[in-house]
């Protein structure tokens, strides 16, 4: 079994109301460093290992995890990350 997560987030130039809404919420009390905030979704996944465990990831994350046309994702196994 390896231990995969899944980081996803919304791509550059895709609206992201939640994160805004966290960026003036942080601005509003005082943290004016914050320039943007962006949200995104973490996914841990326990995985029978293999040798096409990443390009199986991958397939998952097209199919189902993430929305690829407004979505990046990136993947990490034992501590590697690729995206």
């Amino acid at each position: 079994m390896k231990k995969v997560t899944v980081h996803i987030t919304l791509k550059q130039g895709v609206l992201d109301p939640q994160g805004k809404a966290i960026q003036e919420s942080l601005n509003s009390l005082g943290y004016q460093e914050i320039q943007e905030a962006r949200v995104g979704k973490y996914i841990e996944l326990q995985v029978e290992d293999g040798p096409d465990l990443e390009a199986r990831v991958k397939e998952m994350c097209d199919k189902l995890l993430a929305n690829p046309v407004i979505e990046d994702y990136s993947i990490s196994t034992e501590g590697a990350r690729q995206s």
